[in-house]
């Protein structure tokens, strides 16, 4: 009873911020809000699949934009609102306020002044505040990025990595790769230091989607990624595969493994720039030459969702529909 009256609580309250509405072409739920954490507020979209069943509980994948989108236009590009209608899973876009970053930007990179890290608390908040829905099941929780919302991705899931069963990069840089303004700026183009290993063993798997032709984020950041995970886990690269599917672009494919549990895989896309591959045409940081990206994170995440982590264990369970 208390759970469905916090539900209904925070229902009320995304309403006051902005009204509920229907997602475009009837494609589900699509509601506004906004969460308080240590960084202040910061709005969201929620997507909810049309339907709702009683008693279903739906996945989440949170996806964070990258610099010069809002969470609207990233939605459009990655088309990702389309698959979670047809594979049935909620998703939620953090939205960077313009005060914090008048690019905005993730503010992945200061962790100076402590600012990245209140960032990531503030987006693990408000994952909080929507797991409250009933409809939503907290232990499969994955997250997704873009560029700035990428290295955020991989932050906030290194911080919290019992918290979230997959992550994926889209061409970002990994964490520990840059702590100002000035060493954000040398990493992206690939002149940072190699980030400091991490000692975590628990960190959820990792997938990482970069492009070879990427000008703005080095192709280099993506193997440091893969590599400073896969180092976390003990794991091991596979033989690499090319992958190519039809007219799309063809990428290679790095499996990290440790004991044949997966911890990293690593897709490098030939003759992708700083896009999301395979995103709708026409919209901007969008490439829908490149293969599917929203799919191939889906299909990541999904993988995941057949095992729940505890904090000592990890416990095989059944993916739901």
């Amino acid at each position: 009873m208390a759970l469905f009256k916090a539900a209904k609580s925070m229902t009320r309250a995304l309403r006051r911020v902005r009204p509920v509405v229907r997602a475009p072409r009837g494609t589900g739920l699509w509601s506004s809000g906004a969460a308080l954490g240590p960084a202040g507020m910061r709005r969201y979209h929620l997507l909810l699949p049309p339907g709702l069943r009683v008693g279903e509980r739906l996945p989440l994948l949170v996806m964070l934009h990258g610099c010069a989108q809002d969470a609207n236009g990233f939605a459009l590009s990655t088309r990702m609102n389309r698959l979670a209608v047809q594979q049935r899973f909620a998703l939620l876009y953090p939205e960077q306020d313009r005060h914090a970053n008048m690019q905005g930007c993730w503010n992945w990179f200061d962790t100076d002044s402590g600012l990245a890290f209140r960032e990531a608390a503030t987006v693990l908040a408000m994952i909080d505040q929507v797991c409250l829905l009933p409809a939503l099941d907290r232990t499969r929780v994955a997250v997704a990025g873009l560029s700035a919302g990428a290295s955020l991705a991989a932050l906030l899931a290194s911080r919290y990595p019992a918290r979230f069963a997959a992550v994926a990069m889209h061409s970002g840089v990994p964490p520990g790769a840059a702590h100002s303004t000035a060493s954000a700026l040398r990493a992206m183009r690939g002149h940072a230091p190699e980030p400091a290993s991490m000692t975590l063993s628990a960190l959820p798997p990792l997938l990482v989607i970069h492009g070879t032709a990427d000008n703005v984020v080095a192709t280099g950041n993506a193997l440091a990624a893969a590599q400073l995970w896969a180092g976390a886990a003990g794991a091991q690269p596979s033989a690499s595969r090319v992958v190519r599917r039809g007219q799309r672009k063809p990428m290679t494919v790095t499996d990290f493994k440790q004991r044949g549990r997966l911890a990293v895989t690593l897709c490098e896309i030939q003759g992708l720039g700083h896009a999301w591959s395979g995103g709708a045409a026409g919209q901007p940081f969008s490439d829908a030459s490149g293969p599917d990206a929203s799919r191939m994170i889906w299909s990541f995440a999904q993988r995941q969702f057949g095992m729940v982590r505890t904090a000592d264990k990890t416990v095989a369970v059944g993916l739901q529909a």
